[in-house]
């Protein structure tokens, strides 16, 4: 008997591995059609999707086979990395079937984030699907997974209160940077962003409502700075360039860094060369690093005058409200599983599609035979092009209204599972009577 598809995801999150190894393993953006075509490419892989982003890179695969795709996937991620195979599979999660689903379906809600609720990964789930339209990456489970996840994660944002006062990474960078600055400075700290894409643009949004009025922010490009400038005017923006970054440091209190940036900004070397920080601000410089890869190297804090926090360091901020937190998830999970339920029937739903070929087909033969019989004995002096075509139409139409009937109980919308059972039901009893041999159809599409 064939081994039945199953959906699968394999990956790793700020819950399960350090940043070291996630930045070892993310895969940007305008290489995922690359990557999906590597991984579709393995012999047991059928359809794929990667979903990186700084806090987790997770691989959503349809696997021939469960223990050869998982090994294929793993082989492969291992490769890419140049990480063990056998050191991988202590940080990985590998989920199957409704498990892998539900397990998207909760990213995209915010549940597996490491600020509940936050709204970043939703947009990111998005890019994943636009990502894989453009390139035509998508198979048709992983796609129609990925939109149920994004349907659920409106659904959870719109019917619970889950993202009311939840934060993002930007703003528990902020909040991070507010508890480790003395109380009575928090608002007279010098205040450097390096990186004006979106994150940085949303630590300028958080330092403003904290109360900052001016921060420096060193980009490539002036243009990004001009427009965050005019959509913010409740701060004072100061705008210098990449080259003069180092300088910039040395005037700083705070050194936020959220850039692209594939190799280290600040090692051990830059931040000794840097000039001391008052001891009213704590003796202590600041780096929060939010980029994955990372910008700022963890040796910085052998550094005595300087302090270097990075994504999995913003756990500290989010430990509050957990009751709160329990009880809007807890909503959340009600949501997940109707959609839950939705996707695993309309994916069940699939099992009838060959039997409705076979049926049609089977039809369709016995009709083009008994047409045949039907015009020799008439004859085709006798006939013209209308009578022909009447008679042809005639004999398909009764076709049709023959079928109507068990076509209409062999599909389904995959709303409640009765009627998916009686559906399934159905199926095998025209197999059975017809001898339509459902599975040998299976195997003849693949």
């Amino acid at each position: 008997m064939k081994e039945k598809s199953s959906i699968a995801v394999i990956g790793l999150s700020v819950h399960t591995a350090p940043v070291d190894m996630r930045e070892k393993l993310a895969v940007a953006e305008e290489l995922w059609p690359r990557a999906i075509s590597e991984l579709t490419s393995l012999n047991h892989i059928e359809e794929a999707a990667v979903l990186s982003t700084c806090n987790r890179m997770e691989i959503y695969v349809v696997a021939l086979s469960w223990n050869r795709g998982i090994r294929e996937v793993v082989d492969w991620m291992s490769k890419k990395s140049g990480i063990p195979a056998s050191e991988l599979r202590e940080h990985l999660f590998m989920l199957r079937d409704s498990d892998a689903t539900r397990h998207l379906f909760e990213v995209s809600a915010g549940l597996d984030s490491l600020v509940l609720g936050e709204g970043q990964i939703l947009a990111q789930v998005k890019q994943v699907v636009r990502n894989g339209q453009n390139s035509g990456g998508l198979g048709k489970n992983i796609d129609r997974m990925f939109k149920d996840a994004i349907t659920a994660g409106k659904r959870v944002r719109c019917e619970t209160n889950i993202s009311a006062g939840a934060v993002s990474v930007s703003s528990a960078a902020v909040e991070l940077a507010m508890m480790k600055l003395p109380k009575s400075e928090c608002l007279s700290a010098r205040m450097l962003l390096i990186g004006a894409g979106k994150m940085g643009k949303l630590v300028v949004k958080h330092l403003i409502a904290k109360g900052c009025k001016k921060v420096v922010v060193v980009n490539r490009s002036v243009e990004r700075v001009d427009a965050i400038r005019e959509e913010m005017k409740d701060i004072e923006i100061v705008y210098r360039p990449l080259t003069e970054m180092y300088e910039a440091a040395a005037d700083a209190d705070v050194v936020f860094t959220s850039t692209a940036s594939e190799s280290l900004l600040f090692t051990k070397e830059h931040a000794e060369a840097l000039p001391p920080i008052s001891l009213a601000m704590g003796g202590v410089r600041l780096f929060v690093d939010i980029s994955v890869p990372r910008n700022v190297g963890a040796c910085l804090s052998e550094v005595e005058h300087a302090r270097v926090y990075n994504v999995d360091d913003l756990k500290e901020v989010v430990e509050a409200n957990k009751e709160d937190r329990v009880r809007k998830a807890m909503e959340a999970q009600a949501i997940i599983t109707q959609e839950l339920k939705r996707f695993e029937a309309w994916r069940d739903s699939l099992e009838t599609v060959p039997t409705i070929k076979k049926l049609r087909s089977y039809a369709d033969r016995i009709r083009a035979s008994e047409l045949e019989k039907c015009l020799q004995k008439i004859g085709e002096d006798n006939l013209n092009k209308k009578m022909r075509r009447s008679i042809e139409e005639l004999s398909t139409g009764i076709v049709n209204k023959l079928l109507h009937g068990p076509l209409q109980h062999l599909r389904c919308d995959g709303s409640d599972s009765r009627t998916l059972d009686e559906t399934l039901e159905n199926m095998h009893a025209l197999n059975r009577m017809f001898n339509l041999d459902t599975e040998k159809a299976v195997l003849e599409q693949k």
